[in-house]
């Protein structure tokens, strides 16, 4: 399958839609793309929502089950789903949109992680564990 359009390209879609999209055309569930990769639902959950990422290995087993290759996972490009049949009309600011959700997921990712070093300061202050 190659990928004619930019459908699930970088600046139409995230990494996890591609996982979603990928999986649906496979016609799996999360379920059982989890017990097939041998990890819980939860983890596909969160990597179809973009709050983690697989380790190469999963990344590398869930390419060959959903036909598709690790490129077009990662970036949208190679070997992957084309655009959904029909006629799709673009809709006006749509990357704009997922460039700035890209952003706030950063932000949020590196608070989360500067609150970790916070929390991990504090409890060496107070002595615990």
């Amino acid at each position: 399958m190659s990928n004619d359009s930019d459908w699930f390209g970088p600046e139409s879609a995230t990494f996890g839609d591609r996982v979603a999209g990928g999986r649906e055309a496979a016609g799996m569930t999360q379920a059982q793309l989890a017990r097939r990769l041998g990890v819980k639902k939860a983890t596909v959950t969160g990597w179809e929502q973009d709050l983690s990422e697989p380790r190469a290995n999963k990344l590398s087993m869930m390419a060959g089950l959903l036909n598709v290759s690790i490129m077009w996972l990662l970036t949208g490009e190679g070997d992957g789903m084309e655009a959904p049949a029909g006629e799709v009309t673009p809709i006006e600011g749509l990357s704009d949109v997922v460039a700035e959700l890209r952003a706030i997921r950063s932000d949020m990712r590196a608070n989360a992680e500067r609150a970790a070093r916070l929390e991990k300061r504090l409890r060496q202050m107070l002595g615990q564990p």
